[in-house]
């Protein structure tokens, strides 16, 4: 199989490689942490680059250049472990394109793409534990509108984003809809997370909303497993940068007279690190390849990949820490940072142990049906 890039992706990947390296470094991002997690202005530059229609068909606005391009972005974004919610673009943009009706389509879709609209997944709820087929937030109709009502939890940049695709239950089964944080009825309370970023809590009451689909959990579903592939790609990128910071640093740290790199237990250690993001960048690979497979076999790839992910994010980031010291695990060094991010993206769209016991249950289920 070939797994080389076209000229239009390494393009893709120095411009955005370029403005994380010269744009997005390590004092601003401190700066912006320092703020809150969230900077329009970054958000801003982010979307000069055209990156927020890779997801979206060019007669709606976008570039059209789908899940690879995705990955391509995600990875340079994890090296710079920027802080601003790009994932959620991607899901916004692949959900909307795929299940949103022509009108809702023009109105937004175009808005994405250029970056004037911020669009985020508000999916979890306290008592789903990470099952997207529960949900207690409700909708109505309302004359020819939707109201909707609930509660959700971690919105990634909840208080500043401009609308939300929310699912909600009608007649017992969920639907999708989206829903502007200008409504009335809506009201988001933001907070710092762990790796520096910012989420809010989103209460919904009554508040009008725009139908997506009634087929609500195939999209959520959706919507989910773009947002794992996202995660998976940015992780690489994060743990690539995460190695690099560690060989630079025992290349350079002294004990007994002489670098801690000459010394073969450590250099092991370096090696194993190696081989599970090696581990970790095929299956993402593989994870943004299976994005366009009917929905089964997607849904059995992206818990795979984020199962292998989760193990490798949590390796990689401990032996970083580890082979630092107490350096590691302050706030002035880079290296606690990287750390941060891994920790809570293995906790993001589901957590390693969701994810294996999805894989057995697909597992189980596959078997069955060739039994």
């Amino acid at each position: 199989m070939d797994f080389d890039f076209s000229d239009d992706q390494e393009q893709l990947r120095d411009a955005v490689r370029k403005w994380v390296d010269k744009g997005y470094d390590f004092e601003r991002r401190r700066g912006i942490e320092a703020a809150g997690g969230f900077s329009r202005e970054a958000w801003d530059e982010l979307s000069e680059l055209g990156l927020g229609g890779l997801y979206i068909a060019e007669d709606d606005g976008g570039l059209g250049m789908g899940p690879v391009a995705g990955m391509v972005v995600m990875e340079e974004l994890g090296r710079g472990i920027v802080l601003e919610p790009f994932a959620q673009t991607l899901i916004a943009g692949g959900v909307l394109s795929g299940y949103a009706d022509a009108d809702l389509k023009e109105a937004w879709l175009p808005r994405i793409a250029g970056g004037q609209a911020l669009v985020v997944l508000a999916h979890q709820e306290r008592k789903a534990r990470y099952r997207l087929d529960v949900c207690e937030a409700q909708a109505a109709k309302a004359g020819d509108g939707w109201t909707v009502s609930g509660t959700k939890g971690v919105v990634p940049a909840g208080d500043q984003a401009d609308a939300y695709l929310v699912p909600a239950t009608v007649d017992g089964k969920i639907a999708l809809f989206l829903v502007e944080r200008s409504a009335d009825g809506v009201a988001a309370r933001g907070y710092g997370t762990q790796d520096g970023g910012r989420a809010a809590e989103v209460v919904f009451d009554k508040a009008a909303a725009t139908l997506v689909t009634l087929d609500g959990l195939t999209a959520l579903e959706h919507a989910v497993d773009i947002g794992i592939a996202a995660v998976c790609a940015e992780a690489v990128g994060v743990m690539d940068k995460t190695l690099a910071v560690t060989v630079e640093y025992m290349n350079t740290r002294k004990q007994f007279g002489v670098t801690i790199a000459t010394f073969q237990a450590l250099r092991h250690r370096v090696a194993d690190m190696k081989m599970q993001l090696e581990l970790a960048r095929s299956m993402s690979y593989y994870a943004s390849l299976k994005l366009n497979a009917p929905t089964a076999e997607r849904r059995q790839a992206m818990a795979r990949a984020k199962y292998q992910l989760g193990v490798s994010m949590r390796f990689v980031g401990q032996n970083a820490v580890q082979l630092h010291g107490g350096i590691g695990v302050t706030d002035e060094y880079i290296v606690s940072h990287y750390f941060k991010r891994l920790t809570q993206m293995e906790m993001s769209f589901g957590d390693t142990l969701h994810h294996l016991g999805e894989v057995s249950t697909r597992m189980e289920e596959t078997a069955g049906v060739f039994a």
